[in-house]
Formats: structure tokens, C-alpha cells, sequence
């Protein structure tokens, strides 16, 4: 388990004294519910082949996060997929279409 810094102990603290508050509107409640009900049904298994370097970083991203490494992929592919996460051109004159992965070129070189 990850360290704790003296931030986090405070708000664990608080946590479990009961001195916390949600600030989540009950309609707001509903649809987290209804979106971790959706994400959480896993009935499909998928094999994939990664490189080895592919899966430590992301072995190494997922220990840091405090979750397992495969829902780490499954929660990057899922929000790739709802178009909550998109790929970042590497050139700043570059910009991707969110429903593509091939790069539009925007200067006038």
C-alpha cells in the first residue's frame, strides 16, 4: 500500500470521525451509481499482447493509482471509448479529430 502523507491522514481522520460531507446533489448520486453499475458489469474477457515495457509503466501507473493493473486498462479503454479520454498530439501544430486517431496537421508548413 501506498504511502500516506499528512494531507491524506487528516482526511482519513476526518473520514472516520464522520466530519465529512458530500457535497453530491442526489441526482448527481444517481447517475455515479447508475455509471459504476455500467462500468462495473465485466461479462466479456479480452486477451491482449503487450510489450513488456508497455505492461510495467502501466503495472507501475495502476500501483501508484492503488488499483489493480487490469482495471486500470479497463478504465483507460472505457474512457477512451466514451470519448472521455483522447489522445494528445505530439506536435502542438497538430490536432487530433476525438472520434479519430489520425492526426489533422494545422500550420501552414
Amino acid at each position: 500500500m501506498p504511502k500516506i502523507n499528512d494531507d491524506e491522514l487528516a482526511i482519513l481522520s476526518a473520514y472516520e470521525k464522520g466530519q465529512l460531507e458530500s457535497v453530491a446533489t442526489k441526482a448527481e448520486l444517481a447517475r455515479f451509481k447508475a455509471a459504476a453499475r455500467a462500468t462495473g458489469i465485466k461479462d466479456r474477457r479480452v486477451n491482449i499482447r503487450l510489450s513488456s515495457g508497455d505492461l510495467s509503466d502501466i503495472q507501475v501507473k495502476a500501483l501508484e493509482e492503488g488499483v489493480p493493473y487490469q482495471t486500470l486498462i479497463a478504465s483507460v479503454l472505457h474512457k477512451y471509448v466514451t470519448g472521455r479520454l483522447a489522445e494528445q498530439p505530439a506536435n502542438p501544430t497538430e490536432q487530433v479529430h476525438p472520434s479519430s486517431t489520425k492526426r489533422r496537421v494545422t500550420s501552414d508548413h
